[in-house]
Order: structure tokens, then C-alpha cells, then sequence
């Protein structure tokens, strides 16, 4: 355990906050700890009749690449997981979904963010009107899943919550 000596907002933005804070380790010693504070995440493997998901081609500044992924996004203040998955994979797919269960939650780099995502597996999809956020490019399409679990385990799948949720859904759904 750690013990919080000081903490001070070193950056405050649209969708992270830095902080430093200066702990106290059981030891005795006094160490500087950088955390990125982030309100959570939600990502939707969404799955149709036929057997395909839906996925997102975008460009990820951090990595300078265009990278495959489940649709997902950031939860708003006070929003509910669930509900967070339903607007993003409405905005990212124009689909919704009958059914939406909660397969994983995790946090993605504990060792400096405190941001926690979950993994829903979204069926029983039918068409729903939204309007795409203007800041979102992204290039939406289906793959089959069987294909899309190959590509995971074969190394071509480089996100790590399109990995995760595609091999639950592996386990769960017997491919």
C-alpha cells in the first residue's frame, strides 16, 4: 500500500487529467507516482445472425497508425456502462442491439491510468438512425467472426481490447 503524501493536477483535458503524486511506500521512502486520471471506457463486439462483427478502421495519433478495432468509446460523467455501449455502437455502426451482455471489464494500464473498460457482446442487431459525431473519421465494416478470432490469434489484431473481447467471445460462442 501507498500512502498519498501530496497531489497536484498537472493537466486538466477534454478526456484525461495528469496528475503527481507523491507517496509514501511501506518502506518509508518517498517516490513520485505520474497518473493519468480517465473516466472509463466501453467497447462493444457486436455480433449479426450471419456470424459477423462490426469493426472500426481509425487512425490513433498516440501511435501515428491506422489500427482495427470493436467499436468503442469514453463513458460520460454519471454514465452507465450499458448505456454508453448502446450510444457508441449506434454512433459507430448505426446498429443497436436486443441484447447486450457484459463479457469483461479491465483496466487497460494500471501502472499509470486509472482507466477501466468493459467488453459488451452486443446480438440481435437491427438498424437505428443516430447522427455520427463530426470529430469521429472512421471507416466502419463487417468481417466474419471466425475470421476475426484467426486474425487475433494469428498476430494482425493490434488493439488490446479488440484482442480481449474477441477471444472471450471465442470461449463463450465455441469458435
Amino acid at each position: 500500500m501507498e500512502k498519498t503524501v501530496s497531489s497536484q493536477l498537472i493537466y486538466a483535458g477534454k478526456i484525461i487529467n495528469l496528475r503527481l503524486d507523491e507517496v509514501e511506500l511501506q518502506n518509508g521512502m518517498q517516490v513520485k507516482r505520474e497518473v493519468v486520471e480517465h473516466p472509463g471506457a466501453v467497447a462493444i463486439l457486436a455480433v449479426t445472425t450471419e456470424g459477423e462483427a462490426y469493426f472500426v478502421r481509425q487512425y490513433r495519433k498516440a501511435i501515428e497508425k491506422e489500427l482495427l478495432e470493436i467499436p468503442a468509446g469514453k463513458l460520460d460523467a454519471g454514465e452507465e456502462a450499458e448505456t454508453c455501449a448502446m450510444r457508441e455502437l449506434m454512433e459507430e455502426t448505426g446498429m443497436k442491439a436486443d441484447k447486450m451482455r457484459r463479457i469483461a471489464f479491465f483496466y487497460t494500464s494500471p501502472g499509470f491510468a486509472s482507466e477501466k473498460l468493459f467488453i459488451y457482446l452486443a446480438t440481435e442487431l437491427s438498424p437505428a438512425s443516430v447522427e455520427k459525431p463530426p470529430d469521429e473519421l472512421l471507416e466502419t465494416f463487417r468481417l466474419p467472426l471466425r475470421d476475426a478470432v484467426a486474425m487475433a490469434r494469428q498476430g494482425k489484431i493490434e488493439d488490446g481490447k479488440t484482442l480481449i473481447a474477441l477471444l472471450l467471445a471465442a470461449d463463450i460462442l465455441g469458435l
